[in-house]
């Protein structure tokens, strides 16, 4: 089986759409639909559903999946390994963030790998850290930046951080030294990702709380701001709200709550070659507490 058909297959699926995943493995559209015609005929049944809203996989397609990612990944593990070898590293890493101001706070270390590695190209996803541990199962990400999370992968621990309550400058409760957990049943409450699992709905089900959630969005800051706005109270890991500056109190809460965050590695054994080099230039972190 041809896996670079494979590889542009997962991209298109990943994309939902043929011309996106022809753009990003540097392919003409007509050139991928050949290239999934021929995956088709070589697999024997239908592995795309297209539509004017774009492609998903077919159920006996979905059923393929792990297999291909497999496929996929061990075949970038070879090719880096034996570029290597020969004195020539290229290749993509595949990294994952719940976190993106921690990627500024490597950004040097990301600098020097860029410089010392031109031939290795990075490609950074950014969602929840319980997004991130399943798309690390599904091989779909060399390793992830997360808040710890269960799993079958090898833990690397940078820091801990606080959950801090975010309450707006001129709330009653602003004064306080911090917040007990269970104020979020009865004050309005502004709720980032809803209907997903985030620190903040982890530590809401393990204390038995139902928050009173009146508004809701997919982004923190945006939760920041609305905050300040006076519309209700959020919460937010200390990491993603130091840098910005408004009428918003940070508060720890009652009790304090800390989560663990680090880097999440399916197998440091089975790490490609550009993954390996990578954590060595994080490792020089001083907050990495531990060594690869």
């Amino acid at each position: 089986m041809d896996t670079e058909k494979c590889r542009v297959l997962l991209s298109a699926i990943e994309t939902g759409s043929l011309s996106a995943a022809a753009e990003k493995s540097g392919y003409t559209t007509s050139g991928v639909s050949r290239m999934m015609a021929g995956l088709e005929q070589e697999t024997g049944f239908p592995l795309l559903t297209r539509s004017r809203g774009g492609v998903i996989p077919t159920r006996e397609c979905e059923d393929l999946l792990p297999a291909m990612r497999e496929l996929v990944k061990w075949t970038e593990v070879y090719r880096q390994t034996a570029g290597s070898v020969v004195g020539l590293e290229t290749g993509e890493l595949r990294i994952g963030t719940a976190y993106g101001i921690y990627l500024h706070e490597i950004s040097r270390q990301i600098a020097d790998f860029g410089r010392d590695y031109p031939g290795i190209k990075i490609d950074i996803t950014e969602a929840t850290s319980t997004e991130l541990t399943r798309a690390l199962e599904d091989s779909k990400l060399d390793f992830c930046i997360i808040s710890r999370r269960e799993g079958n992968f090898d833990w690397i621990p940078f820091r801990e951080d606080e959950l801090l309550a975010l309450i707006p400058a001129d709330h009653p409760l602003a004064d306080s030294n911090s917040i007990p957990i269970a104020v979020y049943a009865k004050e309005q409450f502004i709720s980032i990702y809803p209907g997903q699992e985030t620190d903040n709905s982890r530590l809401f089900e393990s204390c038995g709380i139902r928050p009173n959630t009146r508004y809701t969005t997919a982004d923190s800051y945006t939760a920041f701001t609305m905050v300040e706005a006076g519309l209700g109270i959020s919460m937010a890991n200390s990491l993603i709200v130091k840098n910005w500056a408004g009428n918003v109190k940070e508060i720890p809460l009652d009790p304090p709550q800390t989560v663990e965050i680090g880097i999440a590695v399916p197998s440091l054994k089975e790490l490609s070659p550009a993954g390996r080099k990578f954590l060595k230039y994080i490792e020089r972190r001083p907050d990495t507490s531990a060594s690869l």
